[in-house]
């Protein structure tokens, strides 16, 4: 079935505000000028943005690809869709943009639906978007007390607070080790037990409180909870599936010639895109455009600190481009 579109349109205004319409802040994108060279978008040619988000990245794409250029944005997020969409109405260059619902790892049915066979550039961007985890109700942050939900799609099967409050202990620890790579997993699994045991667990700010409880204390940079809020909102939302859903199927979806471009935040996500790209350059399907991970400047750093751990490799399908 295909996607719903909530935007097709040719982008023509100017406006460079710092605001969407809505009024919402712009998401700062994340290695926005290392991305746009290593993915070298072209007058007249088609790139999808798999991490829609906030359509920071878009944006500067779309000023690259010209009237004659293609971009089609997808984001789970129909909430961060709009936002894009709204973003992108500014951009004057002309381009046809295709805005849809849906996950990066149905890119393969998202693109027949279109009718494009395939593209000459993906790029995605595995962070979470500013606008969704500076919202409480999202539940998505352990520094802002909310509902514990985390879903970053109306159609997740279970939420958070679902979830956690009826998973088994063994089962919860496996998840904090396995996508948080929490070394105190089975102690913090444990500790949420008992505390479940005695009322259901429903805000993120005792979820967090819990967690502290749960570890040593000691000199410590960040909060106790970041690993394993970040492994609960993986498995809620399936990512690891779907990115390996999408590796497998990166191949068909460019064009001779075309190129990939993926961000990534954690050893997790980055060890899965090195390996497929990796084994992918061995077999001769890519060229390696990066041979080591880049990061983010001192300067990014400084000024978007949430970019600290970004890390950016990218490939280019071998082959005669046409």
């Amino acid at each position: 079935m295909q996607p719903p579109l909530l935007g097709h349109f040719t982008a023509r205004r100017t406006d460079e505000d710092a605001m969407t319409e809505s009024g919402a802040p712009l998401h700062v994108p994340v290695m926005l000028e290392e991305s746009l060279r290593l993915l070298d978008p072209q007058p007249g040619e088609t790139l999808v943005d798999g991490t829609l988000g906030a359509g920071g990245h878009s944006r500067a794409i779309l000023t690259a690809l010209g009237a004659a250029g293609r971009l089609i944005g997808v984001d789970r997020d129909p909430k961060m869709a709009q936002i894009a969409r709204e973003k992108l109405l500014g951009v004057s260059a002309g381009a046809k943009v295709e805005i849809l619902t849906g996950h990066f790892g149905d890119l393969p049915a998202v693109l027949a639906a279109l009718g494009v066979e395939a593209a000459d550039g993906v790029l995605l961007d595995l962070g979470v978007a500013s606008p969704q985890l500076d919202d409480p109700s999202r539940g998505l942050s352990y520094r802002a007390d909310g509902p514990l939900d985390m879903r970053l799609t109306p159609d997740a099967e279970l939420s958070a607070e679902e979830w956690i409050n009826h998973v088994s202990q063994d089962d919860l620890a496996q998840v904090l080790r396995e996508y948080g790579e929490e070394r105190f997993s089975g102690r913090i699994a444990r500790t949420i037990v008992e505390a479940r045991a005695r009322k259901p667990i429903r805000r993120t700010g005792e979820l967090a409180e819990i967690i502290a409880r749960s570890v040593p204390r000691g000199p410590r940079r960040l909060h106790p909870a970041r690993r394993s809020f970040q492994a609960l909102r993986i498995r809620i939302n399936e990512e690891m599936q779907q990115l390996e859903r999408f590796l497998a199927a990166l191949a068909g979806l460019l064009k001779p010639g075309g190129r990939c471009a993926i961000i990534s935040y954690h050893s997790l996500e980055d060890r899965r895109v090195k390996n497929a790209f990796r084994d992918g350059a061995r077999e001769g399907i890519y060229e390696l455009l990066t041979r080591k991970p880049m990061r983010p400047s001192l300067a990014e750093v400084s000024a978007n600190p949430r970019s600290r751990s970004a890390r950016l490799r990218a490939v280019r399908k071998r082959g005669i481009e046409t």
